[in-house]
């Protein structure tokens, strides 16, 4: 039953969205950073993102990257930098540090689109979309139009609900931290070397593969 079809598409993305990984992390190091507000446009930014993703794989892109390998590898190189870059930015942010109101957080909208990009740099993004999403459309559904708009919005519902918690969570957490600030530190060089870990990662499996 479509229904049926439907839960069981929700429970693979809870799965995925609930392992930790760059999107988690940038929400995560927002939250810590700057507070409730931060945290959210980086849930956001996050949903736009995977909005992005579902577009695209409509639109038969994914299939183009599957067909030609070496572009997948490409963008999997051009993500890897700007990984690595928002990790370096993280590492060397007087904000992540200090945890001070008077301190240097970024924007509401480079958060945003920050948080955008690195959802749509994300490697384990493009797996799930080339391997798992179109498993889940199927002609006897209707128009791929319509299940696209379905399945993304539980992609959205998704993310909202487990980057939104955590990004409450992590926001609550900020003043026991301030009161900690070793420990703050250690909690930002860990998201900040994460995502300079996952960066490398990614640039060699893309550089091996070109």
């Amino acid at each position: 039953m479509y229904s049926t079809h439907l839960w069981l598409f929700f429970l693979v993305v809870l799965a995925v969205v609930v392992l930790p990984g760059l999107d988690m992390a940038y929400v995560l190091g927002s939250a810590l950073v700057g507070g409730r507000k931060p945290g959210l446009t980086a849930v956001a930014g996050i949903v736009a993102g995977g909005v992005c993703h579902v577009l695209m794989s409509a639109l038969g892109i994914g299939i183009v990257l599957k067909l030609i390998p070496g572009a997948f590898n490409a963008l999997l190189l051009v993500g890897a930098l700007y990984i690595a870059w928002i990790g370096i930015a993280v590492l060397r942010s007087h904000a992540a540090f200090g945890f001070s109101a008077n301190a240097d957080a970024p924007s509401a909208w480079i958060t945003f689109r920050r948080a955008a990009l690195t959802c749509l740099m994300n490697p384990k993004a493009y797996l799930f979309m080339l391997a798992i999403f179109p498993q889940f459309v199927r002609a006897e559904y209707g128009p791929i139009w319509h299940q696209a708009i379905v399945l993304g919005a539980i992609i959205a519902f998704t993310q909202i609900a487990v980057y939104g918690s955590l990004a409450l969570v992590a926001s609550g957490a900020r003043g026991w931290l301030a009161q900690r600030p070793n420990l703050g530190v250690a909690i930002n060089r860990g998201v900040g070397i994460v995502l300079i870990a996952a960066a490398v990662i990614t640039g060699i499996n893309g550089w091996r593969n070109l």
